[in-house]
């Protein structure tokens, strides 16, 4: 690896670090490679760069975070690189870490919100990565609700500065909030609103439609709102609400092709829902980050996200949401093609479904999960299984069923029936159905919604010489 000119004076603090570790070179060398790999980071350290680095030269880019993290992990307590006496860096890998403390998450969660909002091209460059998966999903699992959220006074106390003096009272600006300020009811009720506004705009014109302005009101609204000042009550419901709004962040990053900010953002909501104290959420977000793994074609891991997520709340959740995991978790075996295990899981979330009483307590954001998506679940299930006659009847209900708002997932629904179809061998229905689908896809911001098309474009490509495939490809080409 390339490394700065050396320094002349000797890395003392690394040094004692070393030596209270228990490593050796070697051994500090192979553990921050091996962090790299987690991160998705091909580093070649070995013991003589950790000589160079205890002489004083300084480790380039996001390594100097690496070494910290290593040493977090090893002796329980944070550090930081400059704890380390090593050059502070810009870590854009960071975010995977399922903080110790609710400050420490708030730290974390606000950083990943003002590098976002900067636009730093290279934040929505990074890999996902599955084994950055582990981790937080076992200590949310082993974890329980934070003993403590609340912060400053509420009671509204003015704050006395580091000089001593009583902080002079200021007006408060509609467009501004400054931290240590009381949180209150309206503000969180506001939060939940601007989810609700966001969440319409993605499932109806994608995600790249307004994912930077919801980045941006993270960035300037809820961060203040998180360093101000609330009681316990409160600040679970802060904590709630945050949680929400940086699951739909990942939720839109994820949907326009920034897999692993997605998953940084998810693993932040993860943390921020226990902090919480809501077990459901967090099972929700699990969820979420199965469905990512499933569409980036990670199988296994998103049987194991889906599993956690039923181990972790048992049978404290409503049948809808017993049925939602459920059918997460058949979407991960039918990627890994177990016919038996994803069948099996399908039909726990069929009977899950069929026990949902309309007077049951549905938690706001389960109320998506109905006949049309559990239909929608076994279309998407029986395709990746090859048993085209069930994808295609359960993908034809769904679309029966779907409200119109829902238009990305209509259009999911429409290249499923139509790979179906072409799996049937009835290629003109096949084509005209695509031909839908893109045109659909055209009028959104959805990097998903492209790649379904594509991904029918390539189960087209066997037949391409054939007459509706010439039609299909001319329609796609008018539509620019």
């Amino acid at each position: 690896m390339t490394e700065r000119p050396a320094q002349r004076t000797p890395n003392r603090q690394l040094a004692a670090l070393i030596a209270e570790a228990g490593f050796s070179n070697a051994g500090l060398a192979r553990r921050v490679d091996q962090l790299g790999l987690e991160h998705g980071l091909d580093l070649r350290y070995d013991k003589t760069s950790v000589t160079r680095w205890l002489r004083g030269q300084q480790p380039r880019g996001t390594t100097p975070a690496l070494i910290a993290e290593v040493f977090t992990r090893r002796l329980g307590r944070r550090l930081t690189a400059q704890d380390l006496g090593l050059d502070a860096c810009a870590p854009v890998y960071a975010g995977l870490e399922f903080a110790a403390t609710p400050e420490e998450a708030i730290d974390i969660v606000s950083g990943l919100w003002r590098k976002d909002s900067g636009s730093h091209a290279e934040l929505r460059k990074i890999a996902f990565t599955p084994a950055g998966l582990v981790v937080p999903s076992r200590d949310w699992l082993i974890g329980r609700a934070d003993d403590r959220v609340g912060r400053g006074d509420p009671g509204g106390t003015p704050r006395v500065p580091p000089q001593g003096r009583p902080a002079l009272p200021r007006q408060r600006s509609q467009t501004e909030r400054g931290p240590g300020q009381k949180v209150t009811g309206g503000d969180i009720a506001a939060l939940r609103s601007v989810g609700e506004l966001f969440r319409a705009l993605d499932d109806a014109y994608g995600g790249g439609h307004a994912r930077q302005a919801l980045v941006r009101y993270l960035e300037h609204e809820a961060e203040p709102m998180l360093r101000g000042a609330y009681g316990e009550q409160t600040g679970r419901r802060l904590f709630a609400a945050a949680a929400d709004l940086t699951r739909l962040a990942g939720w839109t990053s994820y949907d326009i092709g920034a897999h692993g900010l997605a998953q940084r953002y998810f693993v932040q909501a993860l943390r921020l829902a226990q902090a919480a104290g809501d077990r459901a959420y967090g099972a929700y977000v699990l969820v979420t980050m199965s469905r990512q793994a499933v569409y980036l074609g990670h199988g296994r891991e998103a049987v194991q996200l889906a599993r956690v997520a039923q181990q972790g709340v048992g049978s404290a959740v409503p049948p809808v949401v017993q049925s939602l995991l459920h059918a997460v978790e058949a979407r991960g075996h039918a990627v890994l093609g177990e016919v038996r295990a994803s069948t099996a899981a399908l039909v726990r979330a069929e009977r899950a479904l069929e026990t949902a009483r309309p007077g049951d307590e549905v938690p706001y954001w389960a109320r998506f999960f109905d006949e049309a998506q559990l239909a929608d679940e076994f279309g998407h299930s029986h395709r990746d299984l090859q048993q085209y006659r069930a994808a295609a009847q359960h993908a034809e209900r769904s679309l029966q069923l779907r409200a119109p708002a829902y238009a990305r997932s209509r259009l999911f629904c429409r290249v499923v029936l139509a790979s179906a179809r072409l799996g049937l061998g009835e290629l003109d229905q096949a084509c005209q159905l695509g031909a839908e689908a893109a045109g659909q896809a055209a009028e959104m911001r959805s990097v998903r919604a492209v790649e379904y098309v594509r991904d029918f474009e390539r189960r087209l490509e066997p037949y391409r010489d054939a007459a509706p495939v010439r039609g299909y490809r001319d329609k796609v080409a008018a539509l620019g």
